[in-house]
């Protein structure tokens, strides 16, 4: 990476967006385990079916408080939303992968979720900036 490259990713504004994109973060991503947990515990719903059950809603929590509260583009509503629906099942793909894989390495499905939440949220972050919500 190149100096500038760095430089323009520790800007204040993209330091400020990505914490406050962190923190609606933290609301979807309570909204995707209560999902999980209670898809996997209460209704017996395999844990990587849940997780992307989960990552989903989520998603439509953290795409409408995103859309408020921490980008200043503001596309159409619907427009972007169908952007941030393709970038968050591409995430939820790629989260229910890790999910799976860590299980199938023997981890308890809650640790397995709990790594693929902060390597996902990398992915959502950076796409959700460029593609959904870009100048």
């Amino acid at each position: 990476m190149t100096p500038e490259f760095v430089q323009q990713l520790l800007t204040r504004a993209v330091v400020r967006d990505f914490l406050r994109f962190a923190a609606v973060g933290a609301v979807a991503t309570a909204v995707h385990y209560a999902v999980l947990i209670g898809l996997t515990e209460i209704f017996g719903v395999h844990p990587v079916i849940g997780t992307a059950c989960g990552a989903l809603t989520g998603g439509v929590v953290s795409y409408t408080l995103n859309r408020i509260y921490t980008f200043a583009v503001r596309p159409a509503y619907m427009r972007g939303l169908v952007k941030f629906i393709v970038v968050i099942s591409i995430g939820a793909a790629l989260n229910a992968g890790i999910v799976g894989f860590f299980m199938w390495l023997g981890l308890w499905y809650l640790f397995a979720q709990f790594i693929a939440t902060g390597l996902v949220l990398i992915w959502n972050f950076a796409v959700s900036r460029v593609v959904v919500f870009r100048e």
